[in-house]
């Protein structure tokens, strides 16, 4: 089994960017679906964006759709999150997920294509 470390969150004002990294150690990520997630406080863990194990696909929630955009590094072994226009609402904590198996889809109406999480980061937006 891999782990997954999320790194780049911190506090920004409206308006601003933040970059998501995550650094996945243990297994590779370059056969593997990825995506983001977020859980806000006292709401349930949302999808937020996926990549497909070959990079060709990308999914978006409908909220972040032209502000965000993800992308794979298998290289270096490492999944961004380029987050611009950020806005209050997207205040939360940010998982980085990975598919339980090699070759296999992301779905963004189900967890269950998850097979490992990170620890998470916190994004703050300040208005």
């Amino acid at each position: 089994q891999g782990q997954l470390a999320e790194s780049g969150g911190g506090v920004v004002q409206a308006g601003g960017s933040l970059r998501l990294s995550c650094a996945a150690s243990g297994r590779t990520i370059s056969l593997y679906g990825m995506g983001w997630y977020r859980q806000a406080p006292g709401k349930e863990r949302e999808f937020v964006a996926a990549i497909s194990w070959t990079g060709g696909s990308t999914y978006y929630t409908d909220t972040v759709k032209g502000r965000f955009t993800i992308s794979r590094d298998n290289v270096k072994n490492i999944v961004y999150l380029q987050m611009n226009s950020l806005k209050p609402e997207d205040t939360a904590v940010y998982f980085c997920a990975r598919s339980r198996r090699p070759y296999s889809g992301v779905y963004q109406d189900s967890t269950s294509w998850v097979g490992d999480w990170g620890q998470g980061t916190q994004v703050t937006v300040s208005s």
